[in-house]
């Protein structure tokens, strides 16, 4: 038996409406996610220039999917009530932490501890997906420059 709450990609056309009219009703499914546009990545990417400017991907529960694109070293900063999850999209980042380097790839993820101090280096240009708790600062518990507010995709 299926249930009443139903994601849009899993259901049929015809059944749609009534999950949303299901929703207005006071059901308990948040239809914010039904009408999110299918994004794609490298579109996404390609939206902007800016290094170190994560752009909001996608929403999933509480947490945000960005993307970015990163060059140069960044701020030496820990994020004490979460962790911070990095997939390489392209390049080559080094995640630095005080006992030693991460080095990822292509296709690599890591995720850097709660309270982990770490600097991200990108020696090149790395395009790359964080997923972290929204509201998540850039910098951590360090303000500095590079602290910026999350942006939203064109």
């Amino acid at each position: 038996m299926r249930h009443a709450v139903e994601a849009a990609g899993d259901t049929p056309p015809a059944r749609r409406s009534s999950c949303i009219r299901w929703a207005a009703a006071g059901g308990i499914r948040d239809d914010r996610n039904m009408a999110d546009p299918v994004r794609n990545v490298q579109d996404a990417l390609d939206s902007f220039a800016e290094h170190w400017q994560p752009r909001r991907l996608a929403r999933v529960n509480d947490y945000d999917v960005k993307v970015v694109k990163l060059l140069g070293e960044f701020t030496w900063h820990a994020h004490p009530e979460t962790d911070e999850l990095f997939m390489v999209l392209s390049g080559r980042l080094v995640i630095q932490l005080r006992d030693g380097d991460v080095d990822l790839g292509p296709g690599d993820v890591y995720v850097v501890p709660r309270g982990v101090e770490h600097c991200p280096r990108a020696d090149g240009e790395v395009s790359a997906i964080l997923i972290e708790p929204q509201g998540t600062v850039n910098t951590g518990d360090t303000p500095s420059e590079r602290t910026t507010e999350l942006r939203e995709l064109d």
